[in-house]
Protein backbone atom coordinates (compact mmCIF):
# COMPACT_ATOMS: atom_id res chain seq x y z
CA UNK A 1 0.00 0.00 0.00
CA UNK A 2 1.54 3.28 -1.06
CA UNK A 3 0.47 6.91 -0.92
CA UNK A 4 -1.60 6.66 -4.10
CA UNK A 5 -3.77 3.92 -2.60
CA UNK A 6 -4.38 6.13 0.44
CA UNK A 7 -5.28 9.05 -1.80
CA UNK A 8 -7.73 6.87 -3.73
CA UNK A 9 -9.37 5.66 -0.53
CA UNK A 10 -9.70 9.23 0.78
CA UNK A 11 -11.17 10.38 -2.54
CA UNK A 12 -13.81 7.65 -2.46
CA UNK A 13 -14.55 8.38 1.21
CA UNK A 14 -14.95 12.09 0.40
CA UNK A 15 -17.30 11.29 -2.47
CA UNK A 16 -19.41 9.06 -0.23
CA UNK A 17 -19.60 11.80 2.42
CA UNK A 18 -20.62 14.33 -0.22
CA UNK A 19 -23.34 12.04 -1.55
CA UNK A 20 -24.59 11.41 1.99
CA UNK A 21 -24.86 15.17 2.63
CA UNK A 22 -26.66 15.73 -0.67
CA UNK A 23 -29.04 12.87 0.12
CA UNK A 24 -29.75 14.34 3.55
CA UNK A 25 -30.28 17.86 2.18
CA UNK A 26 -32.68 16.80 -0.56
CA UNK A 27 -34.46 14.10 1.43
CA UNK A 28 -38.13 14.42 2.27
CA UNK A 29 -37.51 14.47 6.01
CA UNK A 30 -35.46 17.66 5.85
CA UNK A 31 -37.81 19.66 3.67
CA UNK A 32 -40.00 21.01 6.48
CA UNK A 33 -37.07 22.25 8.54
CA UNK A 34 -35.44 23.94 5.57
CA UNK A 35 -38.72 25.64 4.61
CA UNK A 36 -39.08 27.00 8.14
CA UNK A 37 -35.50 28.26 8.10
CA UNK A 38 -36.02 29.89 4.70
CA UNK A 39 -39.04 31.81 5.99
CA UNK A 40 -37.38 33.11 9.18
CA UNK A 41 -36.38 36.47 7.65
CA UNK A 42 -40.02 37.10 6.77
CA UNK A 43 -41.42 36.34 10.21
CA UNK A 44 -43.06 39.34 11.82
CA UNK A 45 -41.65 40.40 15.15
CA UNK A 46 -43.16 43.72 16.18
CA UNK A 47 -41.74 43.58 19.67
CA UNK A 48 -40.18 47.05 19.77
CA UNK A 49 -40.13 46.98 23.57
CA UNK A 50 -37.72 44.04 23.51
CA UNK A 51 -35.51 45.84 21.01
CA UNK A 52 -35.25 48.92 23.24
CA UNK A 53 -34.29 46.77 26.24
CA UNK A 54 -31.50 44.96 24.42
CA UNK A 55 -29.95 47.90 22.58
CA UNK A 56 -27.58 50.06 24.55
CA UNK A 57 -27.28 53.79 23.84
CA UNK A 58 -23.90 54.88 22.62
Amino acid sequence: MDINDLRSILTVAGLLCFLAIVGWAYGRGSQKGFEEAANLPFAEHDDQDAMSRTSQPR
